[in-house]
């Protein structure tokens, strides 16, 4: 199943809440994107059917091995695209929400050529 941006997003809020909680809940994910709760129930029950994440007796939310993968992979997109960003002197908040775009969408080769790029410069 090809998995679309806004599912991509849900996946990459789930690891980084479970990075800074013990247990996520839909009402943590609906805080933390601003969203309703009717949409991340609706979210969460797709996901959860594409066996992305698994959801216990107690509502609390895990990822699969395959979601992730998929989160892992937005996320290092987020934080090396966010650094390119501030390195060519985009304030914070702004490399921050134009990674959030930019991260879905960008090629794999792309990537790999910032992120090496951005390593050179480290050195």
């Amino acid at each position: 199943m090809e998995l679309k941006e806004s599912g991509e997003m849900y996946l990459e809020t789930i690891l980084v809440l479970s990075k800074k909680q013990e247990n996520v809940r839909s009402l943590d994910i609906a805080r933390y994107m601003h969203y309703s709760k009717p949409s991340i129930s609706r979210a969460m029950g797709i996901l959860r059917n594409a066996k992305y994440i698994s959801v216990d007796e107690s509502g609390f939310i895990s990822l699969t091995n395959s979601g992730r993968e998929i989160a892992e992979k937005i996320y290092e997109r987020h934080i090396v695209l966010s650094s390119v960003l501030e390195s060519i002197g985009v304030d914070k908040e702004t490399a921050a929400e134009d990674a959030c775009r930019i991260e879905h969408v960008i090629s794999d080769e792309s990537f790999e050529a910032l992120k090496k790029s951005l390593e050179k410069s480290k050195k």
